[in-house]
């Protein structure tokens, strides 16, 4: 049997799309202002 490819980890994910991860840079910065003028319900993961 194979493997699945795609294995998302919690944590991984959170550090290069969570919030924190985000407001470091200025482009993530740009990106969360987007997603709030934009009316996302959410604006990044954890």
């Amino acid at each position: 049997m194979t493997k699945r490819t795609l294995r998302g980890t919690k944590l991984k994910r959170s550090r290069t799309s969570g919030f924190r991860a985000r407001i470091k840079t200025s482009s993530g910065r740009r990106i969360l202002k987007a997603r709030r003028a934009r009316g996302r319900h959410s604006i990044s993961i954890s």
